[in-house]
């Protein structure tokens, strides 16, 4: 018998690049499948959400003006680090999910693929959603995508670490910045993620984490100002309703909560181009000579 105590994580939130606990000092109890209690993890308030907000928005000059190619070795470098700590990982969502440890190890491997499968689409998703448009007189007339600013995402409910990566690399693939609502059953998954965002290369509020419960945090991130858009994955729809009208008010995009079979399916490119924005260019291409031909 070892004469050590055990020493018991204590989670905390992910805003701005750092670890802070709840504002308001709460917390919540989070229990396995079976109701064995599992850990504290934060009770975040609407001053969390806030805070979270200015993080992301002081964030998304700089992400969003990386090259495609460097968001892409950052997000390979999440893949690494992830694949690093596996064992946790998958530890981690077996007691969440009540999985078995194959099935969570499924879960875990699936989730490092699609950062890996993220990576490879932020310097290619340009190519196949911009391009030159053909117009009736002497003009370049080129469209591009844009990402739409800082996105709230509300992390699916049931699939505490797949779902919420197939929810947030999206996000950030595309150069947006995101405040993430955990899932609120089991949230240890994606305050874990945080850890590994925060060795991986990842700016400081790029990604926020916020953990609680989806009901109290959600309204203010709808209806905050500056916040662009907003991803319902994980709301039921009831509370998806409230958030819609909610988001009316600035004009965000709003992503409907989707029934999904299997997380682990290929995603396609429709969360991608959910938050991306559209900017086209009018150029005139000038004429040559008494002719008329232009270049």
């Amino acid at each position: 018998m070892s004469d050590r105590l055990s020493v018991l994580k204590t989670y905390k939130l992910y805003v701005g690049g750092k670890f802070p606990r709840s504002e308001s000092g709460r917390v919540y109890e989070v229990t396995d499948a079976k109701g064995k209690w599992l850990a504290n993890a934060p009770l975040s308030s609407r001053k969390d959400a806030r805070d979270a907000v200015v993080a992301a928005r002081k964030a998304f000059g700089g992400w969003s003006g990386a090259t495609a190619y460097n968001r892409g070795q950052v997000l390979y470098r999440v893949a690494e680090m992830l694949e690093g700590r596996r064992t946790q990982f998958v530890h981690e969502v077996a007691e969440a999910e009540g999985l078995s440890k194959s099935k969570a190890a499924d879960q875990v491997d699936a989730a490092v693929d699609r950062w890996v499968w993220y990576a490879g689409w932020t310097d290619k998703i340009a190519q196949v959603v911009g391009g030159g448009n053909p117009v009736a007189g002497p003009f370049f007339n080129l469209s591009s995508p844009e990402p739409t600013g800082v996105v709230a995402v509300l992390a699916p409910q049931e699939s505490s670490f797949l779902g919420l990566v197939s929810v947030l690399a999206p996000v950030i693939a595309t150069g947006n910045t995101a405040v993430v609502v955990a899932s609120e059953r089991s949230p240890l998954p994606a305050l874990s993620l945080a850890e590994v965002l925060a060795t991986s290369d990842v700016p400081g509020g790029v990604v926020n984490v916020l953990s609680g419960r989806t009901a109290e945090i959600a309204p203010p991130l709808a209806s905050h100002q500056d916040v662009n858009a907003i991803d319902l994955a994980g709301a039921d729809e009831v509370l998806a309703k409230e958030l819609e009208i909610a988001a009316a008010d600035n004009l965000k995009r709003v992503l409907r909560p989707q029934a999904v079979d299997n997380w682990s399916d290929t995603p396609g490119l429709d969360r991608m181009t959910a938050f991306l924005e559209t900017k086209t260019v009018w150029h005139p291409t000038g004429s040559l000579g008494a002719s008329g031909s232009s270049y």
